[in-house]
């Protein structure tokens, strides 16, 4: 493959990162969202604000820019796997320390980060399927220098005996690809405003997501809560609908009720967004 002249490398890399934090940005505005921060509140956390998530979707502009540079037309191989993972790292670090060390995007960090990357592998433009393909190709290599703790989702991965990130990415993001991004489309295709489009995207996610940020908070009661929740909202007819939006509101009050906010699930809605922008640059969307 034809390497491209190093300005389409820069500028290619900087819409990437531009790009990637304003779906940062628009997932963390985006209302009602049940039990997660929005621009109505805080959801179910004492220690997340929309202030605060946007100050930390800012701090990463300057990571998936890197990730975006490093991985220009680059083959998926251990030495970039580890150059990601670093970079990932490192971001995490800025994240923290722009939001006093309160984890607002490690998970987003995880998935937009694979998926930046993967955009950059294939040249800065391709469709949503081989993106996510790539990004698989990606995840599914070792990383040596990757710290050998649990995080909190890890730790409710094998306490309850679910897949978690790790996995969704390794599966080239089956919740985006299969229900999310087919979702989104649809519910514009019908009518949808786009703010219902992406709650609707949003509950796709959530009928079948094992979230581990609702595992941890509120055990196998409050994943099924939200799976359940999720999937009566779309069976409503989705957030177009009175009923579907009545529904919504009801599982907003039980998400808060169980302390439980599907973090997991609003990453995978940044990532949602972040294709469908990759696929449809020129879209009012």
């Amino acid at each position: 493959m034809k390497l491209l002249p190093q300005i389409q490398v820069e500028g290619g890399a900087e819409w990437l990162a531009r790009t990637a934090t304003q779906c940062l940005i628009d997932e963390a505005r985006l209302s009602p969202k049940p039990g997660l921060v929005d621009s109505r509140g805080n959801g179910a956390h004492h220690d997340l604000s929309l202030a605060l998530m946007e100050r930390s979707a800012h701090s990463l502009t300057s990571t998936f820019q890197a990730l975006a540079q490093q991985s220009w037309q680059r083959p998926a191989d251990i030495a970039l796997r580890q150059t990601v993972g670093r970079l990932g790292r490192e971001g995490e670090q800025q994240m923290m320390a722009a939001t006093g060390g309160v984890n607002t995007h490690r998970g987003a960090i995880w998935a937009l980060g694979l998926l930046v990357s993967a955009v950059a592998m294939l040249g800065g433009s391709a469709k949503a399927n081989a993106v996510a393909n790539t990004a698989a190709q990606l995840a599914k290599l070792p990383d040596d220098a990757a710290p050998k703790v649990f995080s909190k989702g890890l730790r409710a991965t094998h306490r309850y005996r679910v897949p978690g990130a790790r996995e969704e990415a390794q599966q080239a993001f089956p919740h985006i690809m299969q229900r999310a991004l087919p979702q989104l489309r649809l519910s514009r295709l019908n009518g949808s405003s786009e703010v219902q489009a992406r709650l609707d995207a949003l509950m796709a996610i959530m009928t079948s997501l094992t979230d581990t940020c609702v595992l941890s908070r509120a055990g196998m009661e409050g994943l099924d809560a939200m799976q359940d929740g999720a999937r009566a909202v779309l069976n409503a007819g989705g957030c177009a609908t009175l009923s579907g939006q009545q529904a919504l509101a009801s599982l907003d009050r039980q998400m808060l009720a169980l302390n439980a906010s599907p973090g997991g699930a609003a990453d995978l809605l940044a990532a949602t967004l972040f294709l469908d922008r990759v696929e449809t640059p020129n879209s009012k969307h």
